[in-house]
Parts: C-alpha cells; sequence; structure tokens
C-alpha cells in the first residue's frame, strides 16, 4: 500500500528527487526540494516549445489547450514496487538530483554520483541533475549536458529558471510516454504481477495467457495515455481492457482497468460538481471493490495478496466523498477497510492504512476515531525496535493528545480569549484512556532519547491524574521527572507545567504601599473628598455600585517593591522541592524576586511573591514561573481557576487544595495594575514606640510624630487632617512645625508635635476592665475607638517632552493614634451641701446677687448693700453652696488634685491665697494614694432661676384651656431650658485637675456627676423658696425702715442707714447687739406662718436653755412682727435684741411652716 492515495493518483507522474554529490546542508536541500516541488503541475501548451513531434501522436484527443501533467517529487526516492506493471503511475518515470556545488567542487564526481543514483531506477524515462550556487570558475568550465547549472540569483529568476527545466523535463517525458505507448500497440509487451503463477503452465492456460496480454497491454496503455495527460485517450483503452479482461476471467485486471477509467474520467471532468459524476464514480468503484474481493478469493492459495488494492479502492473512494454530507457512507467505508487490516501480511502495510483511515476521520471531525486509530498506528510503530519507529510513534501520539484534552500547551492553539464551556476543558470520564495515552507517550519518548518530552509527558501525567496514581507510581514519575532533567541542560524551559498547583490568594497591603490619589490640577485642595474615613482602603460598609464584570484597578510605584499572595498545594506523597518559585511578568516593566520552598506530601502552603516595578505603564502578571524537577515552567492562574470549577462541578478527579487541607477560597481576578512615576514615600514612627499610648482617663499628653522620606522624590506639598473616632481627643496639632520644613527631601525627616487627651470610659468599658492595674488592665484601643491623623502629600510636578505640565498622584499616609485608655481618678459621687451659719467670706462672695432673683426693688436695695449678708435658716448662706466631690485612686500611682472655679475669668482659690496665708491652706492640692479616697469640698455660686408664675398669665389672658395647656408646655419648656443652661454654665467654670509623676496630668471629668448631685435639687432650682429671711445687725437697736417704692440705683437708703454694723465689724460681749429679721412672701398668695427663735453654739445644743447651755447667755429678746397682708409679694419686719455676753459663735435659726389659709396668722 501507498499512503496519500486517491483517485486521481493515476494521473499522476512519479519523479524521484535525489540528493548527489556532497552532503548538502539541510536547510539548502528543503529549499531546493520545495522549488523543484512547486511545479507539480504543467500545462501542455508550455511544452510545445520543447515538444518535437517526430512521427504522429499516439494520443489523438491531447488537450493541449486545457490538459496538464501531473508530477509526483518524491524526494529521497522509493524502493521498486512489484506491481509497477499492474499500474504504471507506481513506476519512477524520471530521476531529478540535487546538488549543492559549494559542497562538491568536482562535477565529474557529482556526474558519475547522478548516473550511480538514477540506475537504481530502470523505468525512468528522462534524467536531469540541477547544481546550484555554482563558483565562478565552475560557470567558466566547458559546458556540459549532463549537469544543468542554477547561478546564485534572487528569487525570482531562479523559479522562472526551475520552471523553465521542469517543463523541459516534462516535454521529454511526453515524448517517452509516445514511444513507448507506439511500441506496445506495435510489438506488444509482457507484464507479469506476483500474482501470476510461477509454475508451468498448461496448454490451455498458455492460450488463456495470450488473450489476457492483450487485454493487460490495452490497461497499460491506457494508463500512460492517462500519464500524457490525455483521459479521453486512455478512456477509449480502458474500455477495451475491461471488454477482454471479462472476456478472459482477469478478474484483478478488470478491476484495475474499471479503476483506471474513472480516474479518466474524474480528471477529464476535473473541477466539476455533478451530482450523476458523483453517482457514477461510487457505483463503478463498489464494483471494482467486489472484484479485488473475488481476485483475493481466487488466488488466496498465492504467496501475496492483493487484499491490498481492495483497501486501496475503499480508501480512494472514501477520499472522493470525503466531507459531511457524506460522513455516514465515508465511515462505513473506513471501518470496513479497518476490519480488513486484518487480512494484510506486511505489517507496514497495515501501518499505512491506520494511518489513512486516522487522516480521513480526521477531515470528517471524528476526532475521537482519528484518535483511535493514530494510537494504532502508533502500537505498530512501539513494535520496532529503533529509536526513529518510537520517535515516529510518540509524533503520532502527540498529533492524539488534542483530541483526548492532553496536550501539551506549546502545541495548544486554543484562543483563552473566547469562552469555552468547562465541560469541554474537561473529560474526566476519559482518564483511563488519557493516561493511557500520556504512559505511551512517556515510554516513546524515552525510546526514541527525548528528554525533554518525556518530561513533559511525565508533567502531565502526574499533574492531571495523581488521584489515580499509587503512591509508588507518583515517586516512579518524579524519578521519570528528575531522570530527564539530568539529560537536559540547565536552565531548560518546558511549556507543561508540573508540581506543585498554584492559585492567587490575595494581594496584601505591602508596608510600603499606600494608597494613591489623584491629583486634580483644577482644585487646590485636591485631598479633600477622596479619601475613606478610615486606615483601609476597602471598606465593607461601602456602597456597592461596580458591576462584577469590572476589575479591579490597583497602582504600584515605580521602585517600591509589591507583594502578591499566592498557595501552592502538593497533593503528591512525596516531599516536593521548589527551588525557585517568582512572578511571572510578560510586560517586562517588573523584577521579580524568587523564593524556594519545601512542600511535604499533601500539604499547602500560603507564600508571598514580591518584586519591583522598573517602569511606567501596565504590568501584566498571568501566572508564576516555577523552578522544579530541574526544568522551569510557567503556572497560569487561569488554569488553575478553570480547574477547580471543574472540580466543583465535579468534571475533574480532585480539587488538589481540598486534599491538601485548604479550606474553600474564592476565585480572586488579577486586577488591572497601572504602574506610575516615582512618588515620595512618607514614613511615621512614634517617638518613644508605635505601641499603644497609655493614658488615664483626661490626661493630656504630648506625642511626637516623625514623618521620615523613604523614597526618591521630595515632599513639596501636604495636608494633616484628623479621621476616625473620638478626633476631640487630639486638642492641637503642630501644623507649623512641620510646614516649615516643606520640602522633605529623599531621606529628610521632620518631628512635630500632637497634644492628646484622653476620653472618658463609658459604663460598659468600665464593667468589660476587671483589674484595677494598667498593666493588666484591658487595652481599650480597639479598631475603630482611636483617631487617626490623615496626611495627603505629593511631590514636584513632571515636565513631560512636549512641555506639558502634569501633576503625578498624591499620596495618603494614615497614622493611627493608638491611644488606650485605663481609668484614673474614679469620681466616686458629688452632693452639694448646705452652710448652717454664716462663715467668713471675702468681699467677692459677697457681691451682688444674681439678676435672675427679680425681686422688688427695695430688695436690690439691701442686696446692692454689702452689710447685707441673706441667711437661708434651713440652708446657710444665700450666696454660697459648697459642692463635695468624693474621689477615689484606684490605680497604682498618687495623684495630686486641684480644684478651681473659675468667676468671671477669676479663680476663687487663687483669690483665698492672696487675701489671707491662713485660709490658703484649705487650697493647697489633695494628694491621694493608691487605694484610697478624699473629698474636695468647692464653694459654689447659689444661683435661681427667675420667678415665673405661669398660672398666673395663663388666668390673666383667658380661660380657654387649649390655650392654657399650650402656654404651660411652652412655659415648661422654656424652664427646663433655662435649667440646663444654668447648670451647664456652673460646670464650665469649675476645674478638677490632677497630676501624676513628673509628666503624667489631666483632667478630671466631673460634668455627669455635678448633673447627678444636681437633680436632687431640681425643684429647689426651678422654684424659688416661699419665704426669704435676711438679717443684718445694727449698732443702736434702732431699726432701719425700708421703703418698697425705693429704687433700686437710689443712693439715699444706703446713706441713710449708717449706723448699720459691716459684717467685718465684731460684735462685743455683754453688749446689746440689734439684729433685723426681714422675711419676704416670694409667693401670690398670702401664707400662714408660725414663727419661732432660737440660738444654738457650735455643737448644736440650744442656747436658750440654761440648764443644758453650753453657752451662757444674757440679756433680753424682744420680737417685733410688722405683717402686711397683701396678694402681692410684702415684707414682714421682725427686730429682735441679742445680749451675747460670750465669746461663742452662735447661730439663730428660723422654723416656720405656712398654709393656703389667709385669714389668720399664728406667730409663736
Amino acid at each position: 500500500m501507498e499512503p496519500g492515495v486517491s483517485i486521481e493518483s493515476g494521473s499522476a507522474i512519479r519523479v524521484a528527487v535525489l540528493p548527489v554529490g556532497g552532503p548538502i546542508p539541510p536547510a539548502c536541500l528543503r529549499d531546493y526540494a520545495a522549488l523543484v516541488a512547486r511545479y507539480a503541475r504543467v500545462d501542455l501548451a508550455s511544452l510545445r516549445p520543447s515538444y518535437s513531434e517526430h512521427q504522429k501522436s499516439p494520443f489523438a484527443h491531447q488537450p493541449w489547450d486545457t490538459g496538464c501533467l501531473r508530477l509526483k517529487f518524491v524526494l529521497g526516492g522509493c524502493v521498486p514496487s512489484p506491481w509497477e506493471d499492474f499500474q504504471s503511475s507506481r513506476k519512477v518515470l524520471a530521476v531529478v538530483g540535487i546538488c549543492h556545488l559549494p559542497s562538491s567542487p568536482n562535477l565529474d564526481r557529482v556526474a558519475a554520483d547522478f548516473v550511480d543514483a538514477a540506475r537504481s531506477y530502470p523505468s525512468a524515462l528522462a534524467n536531469r541533475c540541477f547544481a546550484f550556487c555554482p563558483t565562478d570558475a565552475q560557470l567558466v568550465e566547458k559546458k556540459r549536458d549532463d549537469i544543468i547549472m542554477f547561478p546564485p540569483s534572487d528569487q525570482q529568476s531562479l523559479e522562472l529558471h526551475m520552471l523553465t527545466m521542469i517543463q523541459d523535463l516534462s516535454a521529454s517525458l511526453l515524448m517517452e510516454f509516445e514511444k513507448w505507448v507506439l511500441r506496445a500497440e506495435s510489438t506488444g509487451t509482457i507484464l507479469k504481477t506476483p500474482l501470476d503463477s510461477q509454475s508451468s503452465l498448461g496448454s490451455e492456460e498458455v492460450i488463456k495467457a495470450k488473450k489476457r496480454r492483450l487485454g493487460r497491454a490495452q490497461k497499460i496503455i491506457g494508463d500512460y495515455c492517462l500519464l500524457a495527460g490525455s483521459p479521453a485517450d486512455a478512456n477509449a483503452h480502458y474500455a477495451t481492457a475491461i471488454e477482454l479482461a471479462r472476456l478472459t476471467g482477469d478478474v484483478f485486471w478488470h478491476a484495475g482497468a474499471l479503476e483506471g477509467s474513472v480516474c479518466a474520467l474524474v480528471v477529464d471532468r476535473m473541477g466539476e460538481s455533478d451530482p450523476v459524476l458523483e453517482d457514477e464514480v461510487k457505483f463503478r468503484y463498489y464494483t471494482i471493490i467486489q472484484l479485488y474481493r473475488r481476485a483475493t478469493l481466487q488466488d488466496n492459495a498465492q504467496r501475496v495478496s492483493p487484499v491490498s488494492f481492495e483497501l486501496e479502492a475503499a480508501l480512494k473512494l472514501a477520499r472522493y466523498l470525503c466531507r459531511r454530507q457524506c460522513a455516514k457512507e465515508v465511515s462505513d467505508l473506513l471501518m470496513g477497510a479497518a476490519d480488513g487490516a486484518k487480512a494484510l501480511i506486511d505489517a507496514s502495510d497495515r501501518l499505512i492504512l491506520y494511518i489513512e483511515i486516522a487522516r480521513l476521520f480526521g477531515t470528517l471531525g471524528y476526532k475521537r476515531k482519528a484518535a483511535f486509530f493514530s494510537r494504532q498506528v502508533a502500537q505498530l510503530y512501539l513494535q520496532q525496535d529503533n529509536a526513529y519507529a518510537a520517535m515516529s510513534a510518540m509524533q503520532v501520539l502527540t498529533m492524539t493528545t488534542t483530541a483526548y484534552h492532553v496536550q501539551s500547551r506549546r502545541t495548544s492553539k486554543r484562543d483563552h480569549s473566547l469562552p469555552k464551556s468547562v465541560v469541554s476543558l474537561f473529560e474526566s470520564q476519559w482518564s483511563t484512556i488519557q493516561m493511557v495515552v500520556l504512559r505511551e507517550i512517556l515510554m516513546s519518548s524515552i525510546r526514541a532519547a527525548d528528554p525533554l518530552s518525556s518530561w513533559s509527558a511525565a508533567a502531565r501525567l502526574l499533574r492531571s491524574f495523581y488521584p489515580l496514581i499509587t503512591p509508588a507510581g507518583q515517586s516512579g514519575l518524579a524519578s521519570s521527572l528528575a531522570n530527564s532533567a539530568d539529560r537536559l541542560p540547565s536552565g531548560t524551559r518546558c511549556a507543561d507545567p508540573c508540581l506543585p498547583f498554584i492559585r492567587l490568594h490575595s494581594f496584601p497591603l505591602h508596608p510600603s504601599q499606600r494608597e494613591i490619589v489623584k491629583r486634580n490640577p483644577h482644585k487646590k485642595d485636591w485631598w479633600t473628598g477622596v479619601g475613606p474615613s478610615g486606615p483601609f482602603i476597602y471598606t465593607p460598609f461601602t456602597k456597592g455600585g461596580t458591576s462584577g464584570s469590572s476589575k479591579q484597578e490597583v497602582n504600584w510605584i515605580v521602585g517600591e517593591p509589591v507583594q502578591v499572595m499566592v498557595e501552592l498545594a502538593n497533593p503528591c506523597s512525596f516531599d516536593l522541592v521548589v527551588e525557585s518559585i517568582y512572578l511571572s511578568v510578560h510586560s517586562g516593566n517588573f523584577d521579580a524576586f524568587p523564593v524556594s520552598v519545601n512542600l511535604p506530601p499533601n500539604t499547602s502552603k500560603l507564600v508571598l511573591l514580591s518584586g519591583i516595578p522598573t517602569e511606567v505603564g501596565q504590568v501584566s502578571i498571568p501566572g508564576c514561573i516555577v523552578h522544579c524537577f530541574g526544568v522551569i515552567t510557567e503556572h497560569l492562574f487561569k488554569e488553575v481557576d478553570c480547574l477547580l470549577l471543574g472540580a466543583s462541578q465535579g468534571l475533574v478527579l480532585s480539587d488538589p487544595f481540598r486534599c491538601c487541607g485548604s479550606s474553600k477560597l474564592k476565585s480572586v481576578n488579577f486586577p488591572c495594575i497601572a504602574v506610575v512615576p516615582p512618588l515620595p514615600l512618607l514614613v511615621a514612627n512614634v517617638v518613644g514606640g508605635d505601641g499603644s499610648i497609655l493614658l488615664y482617663e483626661g490626661e493630656i499628653r504630648d506625642v511626637l510624630i516623625t514623618l521620615t522620606n523613604a523614597g526618591t522624590v521630595p515632599v513639596e506639598e501636604a495636608n494633616v487632617a484628623l479621621s476616625g473616632k473620638n478626633q476631640d481627643s487630639v486638642i492641637s496639632i503642630a501644623h507649623s512645625t512641620w510646614k516649615s520644613a516643606l520640602p522633605i527631601k529623599p531621606g529628610g525627616e521632620v518631628t512635630f508635635a500632637v497634644t492628646l487627651r484622653a476620653w472618658h470610659l463609658s459604663l460598659t468599658d468600665l464593667e468589660a476592665d476587671g483589674s484595677r492595674s494598667p498593666a493588666n488592665s484591658r487595652r481599650i484601643a480597639k479598631e475603630g475607638s482611636n483617631p487617626f491623623l490623615d496626611i495627603h502629600y505629593a511631590g514636584p510636578s513632571i515636565n513631560s517632552e512636549s512641555n506639558i505640565v502634569s501633576l503625578p498622584p498624591g499620596r495618603r499616609l494614615v497614622v493611627p493614634l493608638n491611644i488606650c485608655v485605663v481609668q484614673g481618678m474614679r469620681l466616686v459621687r458629688a452632693r452639694l451641701l448646705s452652710m448652717e451659719l454664716p462663715a467668713r467670706f471675702t468681699d467677692a462672695h459677697l457681691r451682688p446677687a444674681s439678676s435672675k432673683d427679680h425681686i422688688s426693688n427695695d430688695s436690690d436695695v439691701m442686696h446692692n448693700d454689702i452689710s447685707l449678708l441673706k441667711i437661708d435658716p434651713y440652708k446657710g448662706s444665700w450666696d454660697l453652696r459648697l459642692l463635695e466631690l468624693e474621689l477615689f485612686n484606684p490605680t497604682d500611682v498618687v495623684f495630686d488634685v486641684d480644684v478651681s472655679v473659675h468667676l468671671d475669668g477669676t479663680c476663687v482659690e487663687q483669690n483665698f491665697l492672696s487675701e489671707d496665708k491662713a485660709a490658703g491652706s484649705a487650697c493647697h492640692k489633695t494628694r491621694i494614694d493608691r487605694d484610697y479616697s478624699a473629698r474636695v469640698l468647692i464653694p459654689l455660686e447659689h444661683f435661681k432661676l427667675p420667678v415665673l408664675d405661669t398660672s398666673f398669665f395663663v388666668k390673666e389672658n383667658g380661660s380657654d384651656e387649649l390655650l392654657g395647656s399650650r402656654a404651660a408646655t411652652l412655659a415648661e419648656k422654656n424652664a427646663k431650658a433655662e435649667l440646663n443652661a444654668a447648670i451647664n454654665s456652673l460646670i464650665s467654670k469649675i476645674k478638677v485637675k490632677w497630676h501624676s509623676g513628673r509628666n503624667s496630668s489631666g483632667e478630671l471629668n466631673i460634668k455627669d456627676a455635678i448633673q447627678a448631685a444636681l437633680q436632687a435639687s431640681v425643684m429647689d432650682i426651678l422654684l424659688p423658696d416661699p419665704l426669704t429671711f435676711s438679717f443684718r445687725l445694727t449698732k443702736d437697736g434702732n431699726a432701719v425702715k425700708t421703703d418698697s417704692s425705693k429704687e433700686a440705683g437710689d443712693d439715699s437708703g444706703r446713706s441713710a442707714d449708717e449706723s448699720v454694723l459691716r459684717c467685718k465689724d465684731p460684735i462685743s460681749a455683754n453688749e446689746m447687739t440689734h439684729m433685723e429679721v426681714q422675711i419676704r412672701n416670694n409667693t401670690k398668695e398670702t401664707i400662714q406662718m408660725n414663727l419661732s427663735i432660737s440660738c444654738k453654739d457650735v455643737a448644736g445644743e440650744n442656747c436658750f436653755d440654761e440648764n443644758s447651755a453650753t453657752v451662757l447667755w444674757a440679756g433680753k429678746f424682744v420680737i417685733c412682727i410688722i405683717m402686711t397682708f397683701s396678694f402681692l409679694p410684702s415684707y414682714f419686719l421682725i427686730f429682735s435684741e441679742i445680749s451675747n455676753e460670750s465669746q461663742s459663735r452662735k447661730n439663730i435659726i428660723v422654723h416656720y411652716k405656712f398654709t393656703k389659709d389667709h385669714n389668720n396668722l399664728h406667730l409663736n
């Protein structure tokens, strides 16, 4: 059998192309052979100049205008076939020699070699020897007829020269065909095939042989007519041969003549698409196949079987019908031919048959059947014990890998940009066949001594089918990989990756990578509104408005290291040593840093791969470069993602990462990475360490922050702002310090101060903090509770070649102020205390009462009189109250507490100290040791809200209940607002500061405590006392009569009362001292009251009872009561005389009670 046969093969003239002379370089031999094979079709019209008709041509119907000669060039020649007499197209009818004259300078030697080579083909009718690239000396030699020179020239001249020589060769062949046909018609010829019996023939058989000879001669003449390009003449001779063969019973030659007639029919109507012609061809060829089969049965006893012609006929018809419309018929023909392969004796015939069947199935698109028969071809090759056969088997098996989806990445031409189904990517149900194919490729490549192919096959086998391979088999494949790598040069690359499996894990934020901020040239404050509120680039609470198909954009900076985290998995049973792994970069603007990894059996590991961008532009990193098992391979992230997708849908055998115990990871797409020009890089350090700043509640401390420019570009502009929570804990930032340091050159640094004040811990934080020691206390520095310094900075602008100024992006640096607030001095409670007697106070405490009292003008006169001290019988001093603060120290340090009350820009304690040194002792710092408490008394100004009886105005304005309810609600709101304003005003004036050690200081938050203390006196604050008592002493016992009609600003009242004692004047013993008591009704109703006056000493005993008195009493007590009944506010004046015979201090207390009965007044 012959490969590549078709119906038209009978019209092709076989020409042997032989290299002669010295050795020809392979590249030159390929070029020369291609130049010759370019002219396989020669038109008959072009042969006119070279053709000479010596006698009348036997080709009466030669189509000179449309016909052609078909040449089939066989490089290297071929072995003469025993079936040359049966089919003339099998003969080598011409020999062409190719010589490379630079390698063969001796032309005589070249001519002799060509003659010797042509002698091997006795059937050749024409010979030519083409000599290429002759030297000048060879050109000037005597012209030789046996060697045709091709001087060095351009390609077009060589092609024209070669065309001329091929036309000359074709003309010679045509003339030789005419001679042979004329000779065969006149004298006849003896034609034999291997089927003809070699034994002596009987008389009957001799007669039959003579009759067959005539029919066979007509068949051969038809073959030569067909080779000469005259299908009409050939068809006439074939018709005669068919009739003679039928009459003589020459079945085999009958089939050959009929096959020749079909060839003449097809060649004569070449290029026509005629269904009638196709049906005729099919009918005749099925007849031919039956005739060949009959001939095989008749000659079954012969040593040589003609079954190969039957199979060739089936292949020819299948190739003629090979298209989708006739796929069923072609498939039946091919499968029938495959069944007939068992009858072939020669293994080479079976090899050619399987090759042709595989090719035809591949042309139909039946990839699986083509791959099956290709494997049959490989098996036949592997049965031969030589390296060339093994190499051929490896090449054939390589062609089948595409059908079985185990092809090498090097030969795969799949377009990854086109979407493909997962089923088309993975065919797990073929796992057994795939393993067999790869094992066969591995065996053939080892026998062919191709270490790279064997390494590739072993890598694909181990990577794709490790779950189906035993541990011993896995170790064997690892040894095969190592052995193949030992025979490869160092640094060899292979397109097919082996182990480990690598997938993209994440993009960790490198310490040198900060958020890049695009600068708006039309916006001076380009940093406003561009960054998130926290320190993280991504926050899950941001509004999602981007589609899932859009890729994330990442900016890298030239010269700054970046990191990509990948996960490696070794699902096999042996230790895997990865000599180096680094990121694969196709863009050429990235330098990757290799690392080595050791992976134990069935384990996975996260690895950080780093590198430095080198140029501005886009970065493409599709995978990693791995040096493992002695060979360098590229692992693509996309392939592993497809593998994991197939595993999730059950289309592949196993998930290598799940086998190694790794958790399921969502697929990470490699983002669009843009490399920007070099930018400045600020690195922030907190002086004293980057740990948490331990602060007690209310502590104020300066923290020094150092900014260092670690980049290669200076910082020319910057902005420092606050973000995060508890921003009010940052009191101040030294902006002038860092602004004066601009520009910050590379390597330069600047240090500035940030003043912090610890915030007040909530009750939840205090309950969660179980320890009193700051060393053991829970660090309340959780994420999101601390403030941050947002530092936006940028470098200089860049001038491009076109003189266009471009602004490179800026950067954002987030400096967390890690404040750990621990509980310091604790405020246990606060309460308001009343004074039982007027103490010794300065003029600052005796200043006029607040204008909020809105009392009558007579009262204002007395208030303006500094000698009048208003005493509340139950509550002590009208102008003063004491706020008691109980403090507790639960820490390990000692606190010094300072209390100050700021009144109208002055400090009460400072006034105390300036007036009397003795009194200053009460204002010294209060020291509180560990686990100790202390009480601090703070003198407060007693304040009142104005007297507003809303019910009075409602009754006066109308009786509408709706209007009254609205007015009451409005009045209540106003009262509450004034109360809150008064409380806040009081709180703002009280400062409790503490010091601990040398540098620790702060302020205690007492706002909540004071508010809680004042809540107990809300009603007392909202409503003034119903009765107000005022006391003053006189010298002569004459009461001072006050006129309620006096204006508050009238000075006459003050000058008329010159006999009134000042508070600084002493009360002499044994003297009668007059005390004036003034009682005011603050309500709008008449009050009934019982009044009693008693005197108590400092011990609280009654001074009037002589039996139990601790202070002697002498003199007389006179009470004068002046009463006025009115619904308007009125005054009750009570005058009494007290004789004090001792130096003891006495306190006069007035007890009273009242009712709304205004008809009687009872006084005791």
